[in-house]
């Protein structure tokens, strides 16, 4: 579908020069020996920690990088196209507190199982990303271990690695070698993609390089993303955060094609609002869907692929119309803004504190309908339905016409949720709202979860790795 453009060429051209002057002038933080040298050796002006870049180095080193590329899946039916015109979904990711049932607790081990069993039951997410929930009954050091190994037996999809520091990386890059045959065929053919967030403004953390450079290194997919909250960690002026992004973004891309040139990036974007009389983060607003926007016009201008500041977001405490109207106002704005990756997809709550079991079936219905919505129509002879006008005739009706009864079990999208009974049915059936219906689906869809087939072998070898590894970093798991 056509992409919605509100920014001019001359808009566009503005933002550029702004962007680049941060770059040339004040520069970026890099936390990381490695990476200092690296700028330095590409003749760049390192002062201290601070990153000065020459003017069009920036561009430069964004154009060694794919416009697209496919990540594997141990299921090829699941891989993934990254770029152009396709579109990667993922549920939330990193919040410490689930909600399941109208209950609001800290996250288990056990949660994220069934989110990741979820999230492999339906269509129209693609991957369970790294954490849907945080398992908080798993000590800390080890929980990317688990958190990779389960989403490796109870999905056959793309999942990403922890990119929190060298030594979770290089753990998820040896469990994906174990699973499709080895460190040389993963660097080939990339398997993985980790989210680096940049430790905004103009900053990058140690632990987030660390994970940065392991996966660059391995050419695996790095997103890198600035979380910018316009007001805390942004001017909060528009304009002048989406410059922030474009050069924090950019920034790290630099640092993984000089590391590795060729290697598959994402440009990443979260740019969102505070609300100023409180301090909290504020979502679903005009700013952050302008914003994106903006930032799908800038990502297709650099040629790179772009991951959307957003999904379902809301500030919402509840799975109620609040959460609904944010929620789809920002999944619709990535839609219209043709985000190539779209995370916080589904289950996203109380400003991402929360993941919920009610949210995550309910976003992916509203993540179903405009799937459908934003797929085009093919209009031909057959789509005009003339003879169905022929057969009723003036002032009859279509129901009983051939052209229905052929087409009335899938001619419109249909809701999983959502109610179209009348007043009397719906309180005959408990007057039930639509969370009250979202906990009877995802309870009803978790009864019908079969694994997905992992050879037996790579299993155990995957197994004994996380047992060793876990002994090793001194929290033994016992996984027989």
């Amino acid at each position: 579908m056509p992409r919605f453009e509100p920014l001019s060429e001359g808009s566009l051209d503005t933002l550029e020069r702004a962007w680049e002057r941060i770059g040339t002038e004040i520069g970026v933080q890099f936390d990381h020996p490695l990476a200092l040298d690296v700028f330095r050796e590409a003749g760049q002006t390192v002062d201290g920690q601070t990153v000065r870049f020459d003017p069009g180095f920036l561009r430069a080193m964004a154009a060694r990088a794919p416009e697209r590329f496919t990540l594997h899946a141990r299921n090829a039916a699941r891989d993934l196209v990254v770029g152009g015109d396709h579109m990667v979904f993922g549920p939330a990711q990193g919040p410490p507190f689930v909600q399941a049932a109208g209950v609001r607790r800290e996250g288990t081990m056990t949660d994220l199982e069934q989110l990741m069993q979820l999230t492999h039951l339906t269509d129209v997410l693609d991957t369970p990303g790294r954490s849907i929930v945080e398992p908080n009954d798993v000590p800390l050091d080890v929980r990317h271990l688990v958190r990779a190994l389960a989403a490796i037996r109870l999905t056959d999809r793309v999942w990403a690695g922890e990119p929190s520091s060298s030594v979770a990386a290089e753990d998820c890059l040896a469990m994906a070698a174990i699973v499709f045959g080895g460190r040389s065929v993963i660097e080939e053919r990339p398997v993985l993609f980790g989210n680096v967030n940049v430790n905004s403004p103009l900053r990058f953390d140690s632990r987030m390089l660390e994970g940065l450079i392991s996966y660059a290194a391995a050419g695996q997919a790095v997103i890198v993303t600035p979380f910018l909250l316009m007001g805390a960690m942004a001017p909060v002026a528009v304009p002048a955060a989406l410059a922030q992004q474009t050069v924090e973004a950019l920034a790290g891309i630099a640092l993984v094609q000089l590391i590795r040139p060729g290697a598959p990036v994402v440009l990443g974007s979260f740019l969102s609002a505070t609300d100023m009389q409180s301090g909290s983060p504020a979502f679903g607003g005009p700013e952050s869907a302008f914003a994106l926007y903006a930032s799908g016009q800038i990502a297709r201008r650099l040629r790179l692929p772009w991951r959307s500041g957003g999904g379902t977001l809301t500030a919402s405490q509840t799975v109620d119309y609040q959460a609904g109207y944010e929620a789809f106002n920002t999944l619709s704005a990535a839609f219209l803004a043709g985000a190539n990756v779209c995370w916080q997809s589904a289950g996203w709550l109380e400003g991402g504190l929360v993941t919920s079991f009610e949210k995550l079936v309910a976003d992916c219905e509203l993540l179903d309908l405009l799937q459908a919505q934003f797929t085009p129509v093919e209009i031909d002879e057959g789509s005009l339905a003339f003879d169905a006008h022929v057969e009723v005739g003036h002032g009859g009706h279509f129901f009983g016409a051939e052209h229905t009864l052929s087409r009335f079990r899938d001619c419109f999208w249909r809701p999983t949720i959502a109610s179209t009974e009348n007043h009397d049915r719906w309180t005959r059936r408990g007057s039930l709202d639509h969370a009250a219906r979202a906990t009877r689906r995802w309870q009803a869809l978790l009864g019908t979860y079969e694994r997905p087939p992992l050879d037996t072998a790579v299993e155990a070898e995957l197994i004994d790795l996380v047992e060793r590894r876990s002994r090793e970093l001194g929290d033994p798991l016992t996984l027989r």
